[in-house]
């Protein structure tokens, strides 16, 4: 098969598997509390990436790491999967997954919104333009298409909504000063996240066996959301000639969650959600490619 089909073929695996994950956090916090979802999501996932290090020959690398790395590793690894997954798993148990999902992708924005007074970037007429656009669409998903009224679903679920977003900017901010290869410094940021899991559990909750449910829910939340579609997404873009028409696939991942959420979870789809969810995609398109009449403006 030629690079570029299974490039796209990677990606849309991870698109698809992705595009499951909301249904699968609504599921799983049935049988689990947050924490425990998270707790045994991490289990699996430093497991299926540690096993993905030693078919692809690297998890020697892993010890040569420096302490640096290492130290940098406990600072992203308490940013994700850490605080930023208990954060959205509480919006997930408050939410309906069509809320808080939708939500989520607006963490591209906040990004832009960190990156000025963190790496001195500049934001554009453009980029507030796209900032303006996608939150719109946040109000519009979270007064279920009543933004005039703004009568929220429920105001705490959408703040932690939002405050994920801001979590999961400042890990990708700080993980640029990570060179390692990226399963090895994800590797290694799990292995450090667990601690911090494990006292938080330990002080929060009374250790139980969970049900088969749970174990199953947290087990296909840890191998797919934190494992096997990061992997399949680096070979993609690695695979790939044209990084941009692969990176646009991703966009096609919460429409397609909808689907599941509506038929697995039962949810019926409003129509202030999908309105909501153009609007925050269309957010993101306008971040992404410069329009011609910005080019005079910046």
């Amino acid at each position: 098969m030629p690079d570029q089909r299974r490039a796209v073929f990677f990606a849309l695996t991870a698109v698809m598997f992705w595009s499951t994950v909301a249904t699968a956090f609504k599921l799983s916090l049935q049988y689990l509390s947050t924490i425990e979802l998270l707790l045994y999501s991490t289990f699996f996932s430093t497991l299926v990436l540690g096993l993905i290090l030693v078919w692809q020959g690297k998890f020697k690398l892993v010890f040569k790491s420096t302490r640096k790395d290492f130290l940098l590793s406990v600072l992203l690894g308490f940013l994700s999967p850490f605080l930023y997954y208990l954060i959205l798993f509480e919006a997930y148990d408050r939410l309906p997954a069509q809320q808080a999902q939708p939500i989520n992708y607006t963490w591209a924005i906040m990004l832009s919104l960190l990156s000025v007074p963190l790496l001195k970037h500049k934001i554009s007429a453009q980029q507030w333009l796209a900032l303006v656009i996608s939150y719109l669409g946040v109000v519009v998903i979270s007064t279920e298409g009543k933004p005039l009224e703004l009568n929220f679903t429920d105001s705490f679920g959408v703040i932690l909504a939002l405050v994920s977003t801001v979590v999961w900017s400042l890990y990708w901010i700080f993980n640029t000063r990570d060179h390692r290869d990226p399963v090895v410094g994800l590797f290694v940021n799990f292995i450090c996240s667990l601690p911090f899991m494990l006292v938080y559990y330990l002080l929060m909750e009374t250790p139980r066996v969970i049900p088969l449910e749970g174990v199953l829910g947290a087990a296909y939340v840890g191998l797919f959301e934190m494992g096997i579609c990061f992997v399949l997404w680096l070979l993609a873009m690695k695979l790939t000639d044209n990084t941009a028409r692969i990176s646009n696939l991703i966009f096609l991942s919460p429409f397609l969650s909808l689907i599941f959420i509506h038929f697995i979870l039962g949810e019926h789809i409003v129509t202030g959600t999908f309105v909501g969810l153009m609007l925050i995609v269309s957010g993101l398109l306008v971040q992404r490619y410069k329009l011609p009449f910005f080019k005079s403006v910046d």
